[in-house]
């Protein structure tokens, strides 16, 4: 019997039916979309309201394009229509339908009898481990994967309900912002395997301090099956206490194999001999196998190494872990190497937090060590949902800037980091801008306020052929912008600066 039979799916929603055609003339939908632009004929479609849509606005789009069952919970926008839907399009009345997705999505999950459900949280480094650990177990396994960041209330259900009930394994990806997310995610999920990355200060706005920030993480293994695995960063000493708890202590502890992975001297798969070159990370597992990923970052090498404990609790042999991380591709805008008129980039604009800035800093001062061809730029914007934390983390931000990268401008973005700029400038000792922004002996601080496309052409603008650029900055600030900006031919002179642009 399909998933997708109509009485299962109000079984599964607890919805009730407003029209439900004849026996003879029901259409059992072949899967679900959220999008008309994407709908297939003989999908369900379900009307989603998000932050600047609302699916019940597209229900006649939807009806046109062939969708044999309408899932809405807004009753008002759905009673005009009733009487011109054709009379095999059957419409369930939920009572909300984001929720009534993720019942779909967990309903389905336990269709996934011989699928090994493998969950990624954390708080860095999630979409590149999902990404590491897809790239692994696809050489020699069947299984679906996280599209993109996919990592929310409405990404989770759909990865999940992507999936073949043939699928060897599932990763999702899963995110959160404030406490109590990551229970209603974990709870669809019901994972085989439970990955945490790392420990960082995020969402603190939220989650309030880096104890919550654990309380939050670790949720995610709470909902392990029974005999299930959860690999760990072991480099926070704050999760280790939380996970394995009072020696001796029973309960689900007893229920779960824990695998701890880091550069901390206890952790089962110990990291050392970590190395970074232009060709990537190399590094080696418990002093014995040695591994090399093509991704930039000695973090790098903690990401594959949560990968290299998924696939050897699959099966997989050293030597088919080595060759599919020898070849892996990291996730757009995580530490991307981009080259655009005579400007290299490294882009790194999905996201930041403080720790992600600070591996970022690292990584950039590996990659500029020696003579360079140009100036050494750091464009860094603004951390967001910090909380309390948001002044002192980027005044410490600042400080990093000028004292852990080599640098020969930096260029704060966003209103917050003005703070960043503040502190970088009483770090460097005063610096100052000159008026064409040559290099002195001292980083020129630059703080732009705007995040607006004017802005990221001005930052554009201060860019010179043969700079190697750092971007990285929260999501919201979107500093990929300024590559799209980088003109024909690159500026080789500085323009003058225009209001909005201030010196540190």
């Amino acid at each position: 019997m399909s998933f997708w039979e109509l009485d299962n799916v109000k079984a599964s929603t607890g919805g009730t039916w407003l029209a439900r055609p004849a026996a003879s003339e029901r259409v059992t939908p072949t899967g679900l979309s959220l999008d008309t632009r994407t709908l297939q004929n003989g999908q369900a479609f379900l009307a989603l309201k998000g932050d600047r849509t609302d699916g019940h606005e597209y229900l006649a789009t939807a009806a046109k394009a062939g969708a044999s069952l309408l899932i809405v919970d807004q009753e008002d926008a759905i009673k005009p229509l009733l009487a011109t839907l054709h009379r095999s399009t059957s419409v369930l009345m939920v009572a909300d339908t984001g929720k009534a997705l993720l019942q779909l999505a967990g309903a389905y999950r336990k269709t996934l009898e011989s699928t090994r459900v493998i969950a990624v949280g954390g708080s860095n480094g999630k979409t590149t481990t999902t990404r590491l650990i897809e790239s692994v177990l696809s050489s020699t396994l069947r299984g679906t994967a996280s599209k993109k960041s996919f990592n929310n209330a409405v990404g989770v259900p759909l990865t999940i309900l992507a999936a073949r009930r043939t699928d060897q394994y599932l990763i999702c990806e899963v995110g959160t912002n404030a406490p109590g997310e990551i229970a209603v995610l974990s709870a669809v999920l019901q994972p085989d395997i439970a990955v945490i990355t790392s420990i960082g200060r995020e969402h603190l706005e939220g989650l309030g301090s880096i104890e919550g920030v654990v309380a939050e993480e670790a949720r995610l293994l709470d909902d392990l099956r029974t005999g299930g695995v959860a690999i760990i960063t072991a480099d926070s000493p704050e999760l280790t206490r939380r996970v394995l708890g009072t020696p001796g202590e029973t309960g689900k502890q007893a229920s779960r194999t824990v695998i701890r992975f880091g550069v901390s001297p206890d952790a089962e798969l110990r990291l050392s001999n970590v190395e970074v070159s232009a060709a990537g990370t190399h590094f080696a597992i418990n002093d014995r196998a040695m591994y090399s990923v093509p991704l930039l970052g000695a973090h790098n090498a903690c990401n594959a190494a949560a990968a290299i404990a998924v696939a050897k609790r699959l099966g997989l042999s050293d030597d088919t872990i080595r060759a599919a991380l020898a070849t892996a591709r990291g996730a757009e805008m995580r530490l991307q190497p981009i080259q655009k008129n005579g400007v290299q980039f490294l882009n790194d604009a999905y996201n930041a937090n403080p720790e992600s800035m600070l591996a970022a800093f690292d990584v950039f001062t590996s990659c500029t060590t020696g003579p360079t061809r140009g100036r050494r730029v750091l464009v860094l914007g603004e951390m967001l949902e910090l909380g309390d934390a948001t002044e002192a983390s980027h005044r410490e931000i600042g400080e990093a800037a000028v004292t852990r990268a080599t640098t020969d401008l930096i260029i704060f973005v966003g209103e917050h980091a003005k703070h960043a700029a503040e502190a970088a400038g009483q770090k460097a000792g005063g610096a100052t801008i000159d008026a064409d922004h040559r290099t002195g002996e001292r980083a020129t601080i630059v703080h732009i306020a705007a995040t607006t496309d004017a802005a990221m052409r001005e930052i554009a603008s201060l860019l010179r052929t043969g700079d190697f650029v750092l971007l990285k900055g929260s999501r919201r600030v979107a500093l990929e912008r300024v590559i799209e900006h980088v003109a024909t031919p690159t500026i080789s002179e500085a323009k003058p600066l225009t209001q909005g642009v201030t010196a540190a």
